[in-house]
């Protein structure tokens, strides 16, 4: 029994070790050998920040990188994935501000994909922080979703369902857009 008992604890001791059974552990190989990202999820594990203690809110989003950096009190405070846009539609670069405009899903029947969670920084509407792709019905498009991390958008700035619908409860109305 003792035998049995050791060799237990030593064969989970060593699951432990190589990551099985620890999402986090797992979910970090996962996105560090390149694979696509959990559009899913938030794109950190650290909390979302509290904007109430950040002072000088900004958000900058790296085409190049394709990440969205928030930065306050003179620092990143958090990053997220995202897709921007394709060679054929690129996202606006320059120095835009988040619009009053938001909402909760969209459906654009001329690209035949919608969206959900959606922040408005430029032409009242036209361009937009959103989640992933969703169908007519609502349904998210797995396909559009796993280029999550990769230029994939029609111009707007895609992040994962998590992170979109934070941007859409907590992004304050005015806050400073640099896209390049």
């Amino acid at each position: 029994m003792i035998f049995s008992t050791l060799a237990i604890t030593a064969v989970i001791g060593l699951a432990l070790l190589a990551g099985f059974g620890s999402r986090k552990t797992t979910y970090a190989k996962y996105k560090a050998i390149g694979s696509t990202v959990n559009w899913h999820d938030p794109s950190e594990s650290q909390p979302y920040p509290n904007l109430k203690k950040e002072s000088n809110l900004w958000i900058y989003v790296s085409t190049k990188k394709q990440r969205v950096y928030l930065h306050g009190n003179g620092q990143v405070i958090y990053k997220m994935y995202c897709s921007t846009g394709e060679a054929s539609s690129p996202t606006p670069k320059g120095t835009f501000h988040i619009q009053a405009q938001r909402g909760k899903s969209f459906y654009n029947a001329a690209s035949g994909e919608g969206a959900n969670y959606w922040v408005s920084w430029l032409d009242h509407g036209v361009y937009l922080f959103h989640s992933v792709p969703v169908t007519k019905t609502g349904q998210y498009i797995p396909s559009q979703a796993e280029k999550l991390g990769t230029p994939a958008s029609h111009g707007c700035v895609r992040l994962t369902v998590a992170d979109a619908y934070w941007m859409y409860k907590n992004i304050p109305y005015g806050t400073k857009v640099v896209i390049k």
